[in-house]
């Protein structure tokens, strides 16, 4: 059975005209479950985990900055969201739900976060909407509990995955892969091990190619039991944040071809939903709903 992480808090009180789509946390299950994608069975509800999840990734000086919400008004604009207890704990939920996803994903093939993809949060500072990140936690959960050994993120969130990245970079049980628009934010890249940047207004036919040239190949090379995928529809023509040119069908094809991926060499896969910023709240809806709809064709 295809098991979701959600919960009412994802969807976080924002000040007015803000660019973050916070409605979309609601908006996606209401879609999956109207249309009939998933039932309430597939849903389950993360909780505010054990601190100690999150001092394998962050340092306990952040973490408790954090936490007291007593980061300075700099560090606070970095991350975009003004910050409360509330938000805080809806950080630690999703990372919860990202960690019990993985689990559900080693006995399913498959597990997905509504939210999550918080892959701008670094070991000691968050950033653009990312303060704990959520794939580097449970990887080290995985990795703790002795579920996984060799852990490969794929990162294909239009934003390069830089928190990850730096999270990661002495660290060669985890291969990190990002494939991001070059001149997007983040404006100074860390260095994941392998990066593709890509042009402005890249499309479909090219997109896809150079993803289905890459992906097998460096699955072949680096042979992880386990995968993250951080799957953001922020790749669209019509994201706002985005400078990318890929359809709804382009951005689609892409989630296919990593979910039958995974699917065909029998590699466990944990999805994160990441960024989305078309003007239209429909678009952003359809396009994350996609990947929940391949991943019960593909997987069940």
């Amino acid at each position: 059975m295809l098991k979701i992480a959600h919960h009412e808090i994802y969807n976080h009180p924002l000040p007015d005209k803000h660019r973050f789509p916070m409605e979309k946390y609601d908006l996606i299950p209401q879609q999956l479950l109207y249309e009939g994608t998933c039932t309430k069975d597939n849903f389950f509800e993360p909780e505010i985990p054990n601190n100690k999840h999150f001092f394998s990734v962050h340092t306990p000086e952040y973490f408790f900055d954090l936490l007291n919400i007593t980061l300075s008004k700099k560090e606070e604009r970095k991350i975009g969201f003004p910050l409360s207890e509330q938000l805080i704990a809806r950080e630690m939920i999703i990372a919860d739900g990202t960690m019990k996803a993985s689990e559900y994903a080693l006995e399913y093939g498959v597990a997905m976060n509504i939210a999550g993809g918080t892959h701008h949060a670094f070991t000691n500072s968050g950033e653009g909407f990312c303060m704990l990140n959520d794939q580097a936690i449970a990887t080290r959960y995985l990795q703790k509990k002795g579920l996984a050994k060799k852990i490969l993120i794929v990162d294909l969130d239009v934003h390069q995955g830089n928190g990850t990245a730096e999270i990661f970079k002495d660290d060669t049980s985890v291969f990190t892969f990002s494939m991001h628009g070059k001149t997007n934010y983040p404006f100074h890249k860390e260095q994941s091990d392998l990066d593709i940047p890509l042009e402005n207004d890249t499309k479909d036919e090219e997109y896809l190619s150079i993803l289905k040239s890459t992906l097998p190949k460096l699955i072949s090379q680096e042979q992880p039991d386990f995968i993250f995928y951080l799957c953001g529809v922020d790749i669209l023509e019509s994201d706002k944040l985005g400078k990318l040119s890929v359809s709804l069908l382009g951005c689609k094809e892409r989630d296919r071809f990593v979910l039958q991926t995974c699917r065909n060499l029998k590699i466990p896969v944990m999805c994160s939903m990441g960024g989305g910023y078309s003007q239209d709240i429909k678009i952003i809806v359809d396009a994350h709903a996609n990947t929940f709809r391949l991943a019960q064709e593909i997987f069940f």
